[in-house]
């Protein structure tokens, strides 16, 4: 798989880096840095006693429900002593969950949000609730005074609306010494959120904080009334970063989503409680649900972009029926994707310029990238976010070559720098100008972008047409100089590699559910479908063709799935160099065919 260890450079490299040096090691961390982060552990324990003298909660207003559900699977491993810690399996061997040693911030924010204290409450049963009362009562003993990384306000929120959903399942059968202890953390964490959701990063992480707040305020008995001052931040908050299409600024599907969920909880919370549900709150859902349901593939899964993945099984459903709202996607770009669909077919195509500034938590470099499903059977997928397996695996998950797109040998069409706040490197450069043409809103879409027009003096430009059955896609990309300065510019990389050319490749990464062999004496490659359909995939020889390996990088996985990808590869030798493609169903395939089950349902 030609997945480069860094967004900036794509060296073909298969997998994670593992030489750091080769790989553009992070700058280690300054003193100042470091300093700083020492003092702020130590006002968030100065913090915490003091909201520690807050009323503790005496109660639940309403019997606490689950909102969601964890893995019965996976609350399986947790009583049989393995957690699943960013896509590592760890053996705990007798230990508790919080003797396991993290270096990486993400992995110690999946154990103090308490995910985990979902897939036992899904396992049910003593043994599980007691697995669960340990553990929690182990993190107010060794956490409750302000220690570790959990008083993030974004990992609090998570951890309060869980601990108050499944107090029932934690509660039962514990002490009435065990029980204090609960209310009496319960009370702190929410003052101290009270005191600190603005601490929260503008966007998802801050409407979460402030959903938790508003949760907790609603929930609780004897803390007084946090939720009012909560639910008129978070009005401001939705108006800010909610745009009048629904979009939000990191152009995260996924992130949208649970912006969806998280206001469709905290409205239902307001009606139960008769409190007053400010009127932003429902325009903001009735746009965001228009712009899903525009980002939604013919199989009910998202288009996974920018660090996004398809959501988990189920939520997008519940949150278009919990949102009220039966809004359709209007004509045009919908958050910067554009949209083709026929037949049983749908094609979804970052059409828009990364995300840039601090409400791009993760961009991609994935411009002109798109994904194919048929029906309920995902075909061209882009590799997606690869956090959940650690660092090396997110950054290469971000490189040009990780996408559905053509990517120029050695450089993506996006470069990073610095990580921010959360982690991921900021963009430093990239596409500025991507020029969509108005056929977008039918079957035909013309467009293009500038990512390599500074560095090599190329524009790359994407024409798709699909047809009115769904059944064939006809795809042309074009690598070309546009202006005298363009030239001069590619004549000099072009010196610079000896006059052999500039390599690029056309990567068409497959789903692992399909399955791949070439075919017509190698000029093209047949994909099958578990549901019976054939697709074939040819070029006009301007470029030659390789199956290779891939990755498909899914959330909730142990370890990244081997798939493969269909690539095409050429070199750019003159000042326009064109590659014609298609992919079509093979004729002996029928329009329809009878398709019941998932292909997680089948694994």
């Amino acid at each position: 798989m030609k997945i480069g260890k860094r967004s900036g450079r794509d060296d073909g490299a298969i997998g994670p880096p593992q030489d750091a040096a080769s790989a553009g090691a992070r700058a280690p961390a300054q003193p100042r840095g470091a300093a700083w982060a020492g003092r702020r552990r130590l006002l968030d324990r100065l913090q915490v006693r003091l909201a520690a003298r807050a009323p503790a909660a005496t109660g639940f207003a309403t019997p606490p429900e689950p909102r969601s559900i964890g893995s019965l699977e996976r609350g399986r491993d947790l009583l049989a002593g393995r957690a699943l810690i960013e896509g590592e399996r760890v053996q705990l061997e007798g230990r508790s969950i919080w003797d396991i040693g993290t270096a990486e911030a993400s992995a110690a924010e999946a154990l103090h949000d308490f995910a985990w204290l979902e897939d036992l409450a899904a396992l049910g049963g003593a043994q599980a609730r007691g697995r669960a009362q340990d553990w929690l009562q182990g993190w107010i003993a060794r956490y409750g005074g302000g220690r570790g990384p959990g008083w993030a306000p974004r990992i609090m929120a998570r951890r309060l609306m869980r601990w108050i959903d499944h107090a029932p399942f934690v509660l039962r059968g514990c002490t009435e010494d065990e029980r204090a202890r609960l209310l009496r953390s319960l009370g702190a964490q929410t003052a101290f959120l009270a005191r600190h959701w603005q601490r929260a990063e503008p966007g998802l992480p801050r409407i979460e904080a402030l959903a938790g707040l508003i949760h907790a305020g609603l929930s609780l008995e004897g803390i007084g009334d946090p939720a009012e001052p909560a639910t008129g931040a978070l009005a401001q908050e939705v108006t800010r970063r909610i745009d009048e299409t629904g979009a939000i600024h990191s152009r995260n599907p996924e992130a949208l989503l649970e912006i969806l969920s998280l206001l469709g909880g905290t409205v239902q919370a307001l009606v139960s409680a008769e409190r007053r549900v400010p009127p932003v709150l429902r325009l903001a859902m009735g746009r965001i649900a228009a712009t899903l349901r525009a980002l939604r593939h013919a199989d009910g899964g998202l288009a996974r972009f920018h660090g996004g993945g398809r959501g988990a099984e189920g939520r997008l459903d519940q949150a278009l029926a919990a949102s009220g709202s039966r809004a359709r996607p209007g004509p045009g770009l919908h958050m910067g994707y554009a949209r083709l669909g026929a037949g049983r077919t749908t094609l979804i195509l970052d059409a828009a310029p990364p995300p840039s500034g601090a409400g791009g938590a993760e961009p991609h470099a994935s411009t002109l990238a798109f994904e194919l499903t048929s029906g309920r059977r995902p075909l061209i997928v882009n590799c997606g976010a690869g956090g959940d397996f650690g660092p090396d695996w997110r950054q290469a998950g971000r490189a040009t070559a990780s996408h559905s797109t053509l990517a120029l040998q050695g450089y993506s069409s996006a470069r990073f720098g610095q990580a921010g706040r959360g982690g991921a490197e900021r963009l430093t450069d990239g596409p500025r100008t991507v020029p969509v043409e108005p056929e977008a809103i039918a079957l035909r879409l013309e467009t293009a972008h500038d990512g390599w027009r500074r560095t090599h003096g190329l524009t790359h430009a994407r024409i798709l047409d699909l047809s009115s059955d769904g059944r064939s896609l006809t795809g042309e990309d074009l690598l070309t100089t546009l202006s005298p300065g363009d030239t001069r510019r590619f004549d000099q990389m072009l010196g610079q590699g000896g006059n052999r050319g500039l390599g690029f490749s056309i990567h068409f990464h497959l789903h692992p559910d399909v399955d791949a062999a070439e075919a017509e004496g190698g000029s093209a490659v047949a994909l099958a479908l578990r549901n019976g359909e054939i697709w074939v995939l040819r070029h006009d020889g301007a470029a030659s063709l390789a199956l290779e390996r891939s990755m498909y990088l899914e959330a909730g996985r142990p370890a990244p799935r081997p798939t493969q990808q269909v690539v095409l590869s050429a070199r750019a030798m003159a000042y326009a160099t064109r590659v014609r493609w298609t992919l079509s169903k093979a004729q002996d395939t029928p329009q329809g065919l009878r398709d019941v089950a998932r292909p997680e349902d089948e694994e």
